[in-house]
């Protein structure tokens, strides 16, 4: 009997699992979608930054990137689930995929350092970790990308690569705090099912 209460508790506990993987996969569909009309430069302006950041804190450092390696998936399976509602295999050539791959390592340090740091101020740094990994990731690899194998703007430089950046740099800092401050209120609720 205990057995067999425990199996199912371990099947319910791993169905938990994948739906909020599924959810955040989900979460980040939307999240760069929502306003993808804003681009500045080349730079789609979305909230695909804040779910990165809220799966690494809720979800763990592992659940959280494979929530966002099964976002990738999707989206290169041809699902347009990337900012303007793009995706397929092309998509590993447009300049902004770096910031794709970047969520991945985005979820995982932000929420490994929430594992081993869990105090309001240990989850709102992560968060603001994770951002930079973002930034640090994505906008490197978009210079890359234009200088390498993509069309660059008349004039292109690195300097102007960091220049689009700081567009959506203020909004992203506010919602990587909030993202901080709410995976510290989210947690407890969360971990109950995790």
């Amino acid at each position: 009997m205990t057995t067999t209460t425990t199996a199912r508790s371990a099947n319910h506990s791993r169905t938990l699992q994948l739906v909020h993987i599924a959810l955040f996969a989900a979460l980040m569909a939307i999240g760069a979608n929502i306003a993808s009309y804003l681009v500045v430069g080349g730079v789609p302006i979305t909230l695909q930054t804040f779910f990165a950041i809220l799966a690494g804190l809720l979800l763990g450092s592992r659940k959280g990137a494979i929530a966002m390696i099964v976002y990738a998936f999707i989206g290169l399976a041809g699902v347009p689930v990337f900012a303007k509602f793009s995706g397929g295999m092309d998509t590993l050539l447009s300049p902004t995929f770096g910031f794709i791959v970047s969520y991945v390592f985005t979820a995982y340090l932000a929420g490994l350092i929430a594992e081993k740091w869990s105090t309001k101020k240990g989850f709102v740094i992560a968060a603001l970790v994770g951002m930079a990994v973002n930034y640090l990731f994505g906008t490197n690899w978009m210079y890359a990308a234009y200088k390498l194998w993509f069309a660059a703007p008349e004039g292109f430089t690195y300097k102007m690569a960091w220049a689009w950046m700081a567009v959506p740099l203020p909004k992203d800092l506010i919602l990587a705090v909030l993202a901080g401050l709410f995976g510290y209120r989210l947690k407890p609720i969360i971990q109950k099912y995790l």
